[in-house]
């Protein structure tokens, strides 16, 4: 009986191929504002924990690696891109996104495979938004065309003030984000997909005010928040 010479060859050659990598898993889906019943600030078991524990910054740095090749080192996003802006945000607003992104309740299969729960541990969400908070708002950002200031102002000052703050400081024990600073493209963006229930986890009643927005009445606001000024830091 002959014994192949090729047969160890292959053995060895099959030893030194990895693996073929699994895919990331599926974002999972939550009920969200299409639903009946649905209260956008709802706090569920992870968030209401998250919520009460105070997030090492330290340990927030090393966790924001997997997240800088989007948002940047400083936390600056890419305006062209449309990658928000995190540096100063409110620790509650932070936390409660990535839970709803990793619930589903927020789709974004971009964000998804990189904090889902095999990737980032529950309590380095908390921590992670200490890190950011504590970062430095950048001095620029991306701002819209200016064409229309006044209209702007006017959209704001009647629909959006009243929770987004007069100098869009947001406000973070109301899960209200700071406006002020972002990036326009992704203010643009995500105004769109709350007005058309695309973003789930919006305030409904943020989406009951925007739908009565056309595309520039959007393009207009999303422009002049982006021109706020954030507050200092106290």
């Amino acid at each position: 009986m002959k014994t192949s010479l090729h047969a160890p060859l292959l053995v060895l050659v099959a030893a030194l191929v990895p693996p073929a990598q699994a895919e990331p898993p599926a974002q999972p889906h939550a009920p969200g504002i299409e639903s009946k019943g649905y209260v956008w600030n709802q706090q569920d078991p992870e968030l209401a924990r998250l919520l009460a524990r105070k997030g090492d910054p330290d340990k927030g740095k090393i966790s924001y690696e997997i997240c800088r090749g989007c948002h940047k080192a400083d936390a600056a996003g890419k305006p062209e891109a449309g990658y928000p802006q995190l540096a100063g945000q409110h620790p509650a607003v932070l936390i409660k996104q990535m839970v709803d992104v990793r619930a589903g309740r927020r789709d974004s299969p971009k964000m998804h495979p990189f904090i889902e729960h095999d990737v980032v541990a529950s309590n380095e969400l908390a921590d992670i938004a200490a890190y950011l908070h504590g970062l430095p708002v950048p001095a620029s950002n991306g701002k819209g065309d200016g064409r229309q200031p006044d209209l702007g102002r006017h959209l704001y000052d009647r629909d959006c003030a009243s929770c987004h703050g007069a100098h869009g400081e947001g406000d973070g024990a109301k899960f209200y984000p700071r406006v002020a600073g972002q990036h326009y493209n992704y203010l643009y963006r995500e105004t769109l997909e709350s007005r058309d229930k695309g973003r789930r986890n919006s305030n409904p009643e943020m989406v009951m005010v925007l739908k009565h927005y056309v595309d520039s009445d959007v393009a207009a606001v999303s422009d002049y928040m982006s021109r706020l000024v954030p507050p200092a830091k106290p």
